[in-house]
């Protein structure tokens, strides 16, 4: 019977033991294995009447394997998302206090399209779809599935040839619980005709799981690119998850910056609150200093370009938000239309467009950063104009 990679030697490894098939079998493979460090750890929730005798097999078989064992026994406090979520979480706390580094769980192949399937049928996306990774970080720990290209038929042959025993969990018959379901009910459907469908499920999930990787690795040279603190495990998944369902307003924060995707682009900026920001008269300075907005407005002269500033107007010019309706004409060939549609066609984030300082004359808008000015205000021939440009604090 094959299994994964296996840690190193200077590794100490806590097998999950439940008493079950899965669990024994893992135990009594990697306990032939002189190079490890290995030990037991038994999660005894309490919930069921013959927890005890459970707790008693697995004493029983750690000591004819030579074997360690430690048996925590956890309160299971039922939550909202229900008893067999809440018996799970108890179970991880429990695993985690071990002193191993590495902690083997005995899910096999069938446990994986099991969990795929579930995942699909809940919406949850390709991390769902992505099904259990063979080795994993969590809390500091390695969490490793030796067996997890095992299918539960080879697994119970070998116990089987070993003469080996395990227990059965009574709750593994109730089909009121959503994987029992699956298992009794629907995976026997599947598989009358699409026979090898749980490795069918396996392997979109190990192709999921490779570009999941991909993207892992895209987004922690991204924010190291950016001189930003590298995210725990937990909150890159976290993140990844976000992004995939982006819309333009979606942003993260992380390491005192928001990062924010549009069109496939990821930007950050300051995480700052938006501040108040009152119409400024320019009456043609070379820098206009906007605090409130982070940056400066700066304007350069030049022949037959920007702005034609009329010096008997200057006191008409002024810097202010968007209100709505604004249009603008960049070319006289074309006609004048709305700043929505200029901004999609230059790429221009929505959220930056509430918060960018247009210069207006009078109510004419004249400027806007990142489109051009208006056909009306255009300097060209031999008229000096002023080229102006919006510098945001970096």
């Amino acid at each position: 019977m094959a299994s994964s990679r296996k840690p190193r030697n200077a590794e100490r490894v806590a097998v999950a033991l439940s008493g079950g098939v899965d669990s024994s079998v893992l135990l009594h493979r990697l306990s032939r294995d002189e190079a490890l460090s290995l030990e037991a750890i038994h999660v005894h929730h309490g919930l069921s009447p013959n927890a005890d005798a459970w707790a008693r097999f697995c004493r029983k078989l750690c000591r004819r394997l030579g074997v360690p064992l430690t048996v925590r026994k956890v309160k299971v406090r039922k939550s909202g998302k229900g008893l067999e979520a809440a018996a799970r979480q108890a179970r991880y706390d429990a695993l985690i206090k071990t002193r191993a580094g590495v902690i083997a769980l005995a899910h096999n192949l069938d446990d994986q399209a099991e969990t795929v399937l579930m995942n699909l049928l809940r919406g949850s996306g390709t991390r769902g779809a992505s099904g259990m990774p063979e080795r994993a970080r969590r809390g500091g720990k390695t969490f490793w599935r030796p067996l997890l290209a095992v299918p539960r038929s080879e697994i119970l042959r070998y116990a089987r040839e070993q003469g080996l025993e395990w227990i059965e969990d009574e709750s593994n018959a109730d089909e009121k619980l959503t994987r029992n379901f699956l298992r009794r009910t629907i995976g026997p459907l599947l598989e009358q005709r699409f026979p090898r469908w749980k490795e069918a499920l396996a392997r979109a999930a190990k192709h999921i799981a490779r570009k999941d990787a991909g993207r892992e690795e895209l987004l922690r040279g991204f924010l190291r690119a950016k001189g930003l603190k590298a995210p725990s495990e937990a909150k890159l998944i976290e993140m990844l998850k976000q992004l995939g369902s982006a819309g333009s307003r979606t942003k993260l924060v992380h390491d005192g910056k928001v990062l924010r995707l549009y069109r496939g682009k990821m930007q950050v900026e300051q995480d700052a609150r938006a501040a108040a920001f009152q119409s400024v008269n320019w009456r043609g300075e070379a820098r206009l200093p906007l605090p409130a907005l982070g940056g400066e407005m700066r304007f350069r002269k030049a022949r037959g370009k920007g702005i034609a500033f009329d010096s008997a107007g200057k006191s008409l010019f002024s810097v202010r938000l968007r209100r709505g309706g604004e249009r603008l004409q960049l070319d006289a060939r074309r006609p004048r239309r709305t700043l929505k549609n200029l901004f999609q066609e230059a790429g221009i984030p929505p959220w930056q467009r509430e918060r960018l300082p247009m210069l207006f004359c009078g109510d004419d808008l004249v400027w806007v950063p990142g489109l051009g000015i208006d056909v009306r205000y255009q300097a060209s021939g031999a008229h000096n104009g002023l080229v102006p440009a919006w510098q945001t604090a970096r």
